[in-house]
């Protein structure tokens, strides 16, 4: 099975969101519709950065990295990149 790690950024307040799982389209699509406690305020989102892994292991390692203090800065970046 395949998992994706996903970088999603807020479009109306100052927020990025690092998650994972085995089907994006549906995992965005609870994301935007405030189906998910955790992003439901700062909702509406845009996918700004995703990644493929074969495991769940290596999902929740990526996911850890870059929820981590040198990860937060490549995030960071991807997010700065992204409002262009």
């Amino acid at each position: 099975m395949e998992y994706f790690v996903y970088v999603l950024k807020s479009l109306e307040r100052n927020y990025t969101y690092i998650g994972q799982t085995t089907n994006l389209g549906e995992r965005l699509i609870r994301h935007n519709n405030g189906r998910e406690k955790t992003t439901k305020p700062y909702r509406p989102f845009k996918l700004i950065h995703v990644e493929l892994v074969s495991t769940r292991e290596e999902a929740r390692n990526l996911e850890k990295y870059f929820k981590s203090g040198f990860g937060r800065e490549i995030v960071s970046q991807i997010a700065d990149v992204a409002k262009w």
